[in-house]
């Protein structure tokens, strides 16, 4: 194996409001912000790894999951032990249960307060 050139820092996510988006994912995983510019156009969130940064993009179109003219580009998973209690915990900060439902006894597919799925899953790498 080759060196890397570097290491992965942080995950960004395009959306309407970072603020909003910050107060979910800090709630949701336990993060905390690390950085955000003076107009908070940009806020990184760190604590798990790589940062996860919300970036304001005032054209912003959510997905439309599985199906639409904006189909979605990546998402998150995020490791749970239990579905049901992490359903509830991601709903009550916010989130909404999507319409589609692939694999329901493995992953949850949520969409987050600016329209990004993103899924829980119980499942682990043996």
């Amino acid at each position: 194996m080759t060196e890397p050139v570097g290491q992965l820092a942080s995950i960004s996510l395009d959306c309407p409001d970072p603020d909003q988006l910050a107060a979910f994912y800090s709630g949701l995983l336990g993060l905390e912000e690390a950085f955000a510019t003076p107009d908070r156009g940009v806020i990184a969130l760190a604590g798990a790894g790589p940062m996860l940064t919300l970036m304001r993009v005032d054209s912003y179109l959510a997905p439309s999951w599985p199906e639409g003219p904006q189909h979605q580009q990546m998402h998150l998973d995020i490791a749970v032990e239990d579905l049901e209690p992490a359903m509830t915990g991601a709903l009550t900060l916010g989130a909404i249960t999507a319409g589609h439902q692939p694999a329901p006894k493995q992953w949850r597919v949520l969409i987050d307060p600016a329209g990004h799925p993103f899924c829980l899953t119980a499942v682990r790498p043996d």
